[in-house]
């Protein structure tokens, strides 16, 4: 209905003014009657009108050219449309019979659209900064699926370098033999601990070094924790056994914290690739693009691109002893995924701290002449704060995610209970819909802020049932559940005829109509945050009308099938907009 509007208005001001530009309209203020409403102060240089002569011209011409419109009323420089009872019928019709409502079919014949996130260190388990990077993979994976495409979601495991050895080589010296089993804990954070340990060791020998005599730089050099580390990625490159199978022992056990996490936040992968194995793709690309002049080697046998021209600088992609940098790495791993996917997109979630090496990376690759270079998007978003401030991993003082999920799901039994919303429900019933409401208001309140937009992230503002949370929106969902329950078994036959549409009404059914777009914009944007907007509208235009109309006891039976329909279109879409959020509806509460 929105994108009909807009084609009416558009081609009425063509008609009149010449006007090809874009035209866009908003919701029109409570306090003026009307449904849409245009700004015309755009248009007066064609016009050549006061504002309100100029909007009465405009209302008038679209009178005339389409039905959508019954009336108009111009205020100065605005035009407020009102649109028709047909045309509203019209679109809940449509809405109620689609099969799916809000979202596109997938062919299965296309190729697939490729989002990377996640990507962690085996040395630590998952933080709110993942938890964050997470969300949104996931998310936007869901809202390209819904907006018709398939979708490939793949990770890649940083398990290799210095600082996984460092983990290593502190339950080597302080472990004694410890494993997950023997001590109760998630193999995440039993290694997690570790690299904390190796820490706080490192530290103390760098101040007795500096106490000897040794200025900072150098104690930091010799510090005999980080030689022997050193040394041990090196017996690590070289294949040494013993090493190797300390490695993988250690880095399973954080792979089966990390999924149980997953799973916790409902988090799923296809591929897993793993930087242990893609550290030596990259090279061979290097070699042929040096021969084709993409590249060129110095005198001391380093390898560069010169990207001055085009506003960046110059970049090592190869070491003078041949070794590879993180660059080398990437330019490989995006040509392998092109080559094990049927995929004509690849969007990399990661933290804006990256923006440089992306903008970088991608150039390469299309100088190196792939096509799908142009179809390469950094998804880049600000970094999580909390109230006292930044977090850091190697002092411990990160707020761990599974930590954060256990605190979200107390505060939502807290809060719950206070407020008496788990009367009637047994004790498993009471545990799920904790966690449902933990795990909601944790993923709305991270998701309903812009990607781009740094975000200081506080549990206690985000649960709350009457705000701008997830408890609120499936609290909406419940309460229309409930309704419907009550209404099992009672006709709910109705027809136009026997039907008016009151004020709230039509706003819920406009609200409903908007959900393709939000859809289509989240897509295009790569922002969860435009579907977590449309759900808080949806939900507060539910209460609205729930507010003002009894449903159950309408004046009319034909009033009351058209009111639980409306209701039950309303709680589908909720459930599908929740859903692209990763975040359960739940019937009860």
């Amino acid at each position: 209905m929105a994108d009909a509007l807009e084609s009416a208005v558009s081609t009425v001001l063509n008609t009149l003014y010449g006007w090809d530009g874009p035209v866009e309209l908003q919701e029109t203020r409570k306090d003026f009657e009307g449904d849409a409403t245009l700004v015309v102060f755009p248009f007066l240089k064609l016009s050549r009108k006061s504002p309100a002569d100029t909007a009465r011209e405009v209302g008038e011409a679209l009178l005339a050219a389409t039905p959508l419109v019954v009336r108009y009323n111009a205020v100065q420089g605005f035009l407020n449309l009102v649109l028709s009872s047909e045309q509203i019928q019209a679109r809940f019709d449509a809405i109620r019979t689609a099969e799916a409502w809000g979202t596109a079919s997938v062919d299965p014949a296309a190729p697939a659209a490729m989002v990377e996130f996640s990507s962690p260190n085996t040395n630590k388990p998952l933080h709110l900064g993942h938890v964050r990077n997470i969300l949104l993979g996931h998310s936007v994976s869901r809202i390209l699926e819904a907006s018709g495409r398939k979708v490939v979601q793949v990770q890649i495991i940083n398990d290799r370098g210095v600082h996984i050895c460092k983990s290593m080589w502190a339950w080597q010296q302080f472990g004694g033999g410890i494993t997950p089993e023997s001590a109760g804990k998630k193999g995440d954070h039993l290694v997690g601990d570790f690299y904390v340990r190796f820490d706080q060791e490192y530290r103390g020998q760098v101040r007795e070094l500096m106490a000897q005599g040794l200025d900072e730089e150098a104690a930091k050099a010799q510090a005999p924790c980080m030689r022997a580390v050193q040394e041990m990625l090196r017996a690590w490159e070289a294949g040494d056994t013993e090493v190797r199978h300390l490695w993988a022992t250690m880095n399973s056990w954080v792979y089966d914290g990390f999924n149980e996490t997953y799973r916790r936040l409902g988090v799923h992968f296809d591929r897993n690739y793993y930087e242990s194995e893609t550290y030596v793709l990259g090279k061979h690309d290097i070699e042929e693009g040096l021969a084709r002049g993409v590249f060129y080697r110095r005198d001391d046998g380093s390898v560069w691109i010169d990207l001055r021209e085009e506003g960046l600088d110059e970049k090592l992609v190869l070491r003078r002893d041949g070794t590879s940098v993180y660059m080398t790495q990437d330019i490989g791993t995006a040509i392998q995924r092109f080559a094990d996917f049927s995929i004509d997109r690849l969007t990399y979630v990661v933290g804006n701290e990256q923006d440089y090496h992306f903008k970088v990376l991608f150039l390469i690759l299309k100088k190196l002449g792939y096509a799908w270079a142009d179809q390469l998007y950094h998804l880049s978003y600000g970094m999580v704060d909390l109230p006292s401030g930044k977090m850091k991993s190697r002092e411990g003082t990160v707020v761990d995610a599974d930590d954060l999920l256990h605190e979200m799901e107390a505060t939502a039994r807290s809060l719950s209970e206070e407020l008496g919303k788990t009367e009637g429900l047994g004790e498993a019933e009471k545990a799920k819909l904790y966690q449902v409401l933990g795990h909601g208001a944790l993923k709305y309140f991270i998701l309903k802020v812009d990607p781009r937009k740094r975000m200081v992230f506080n549990p206690e503002e985000s649960i709350d049932f009457n705000g701008h949370t997830g408890p609120f929106i499936q609290y909406s969902h419940a309460r229309i559940k409930s309704i419907l329950r009550k209404a099992e078994g009672r006709p709910a036959a109705w027809s136009w005829a026997e039907v008016s549409v009151d004020e709230r009404s039509k706003e819920l059914i406009q609200t409903l109509d908007r959900f393709p777009e939000a859809v289509q914009q989240a897509a295009r944007t790569y922002s969860p945050a435009v579907v977590a907007q449309f759900a808080y509208d949806l939900a507060k235009a539910f209460n609205s009308f729930y507010q003002a109309n009894p449903i159950l006891n309408a004046e009319t039976e034909a009033l009351v099938g058209f009111r639980l329909e409306l209701c039950a279109t309303t709680a589908s879409a909720l459930r599908s907009a929740l859903d692209l959020l990763g975040i359960e509806a739940p019937e009860r509460m």
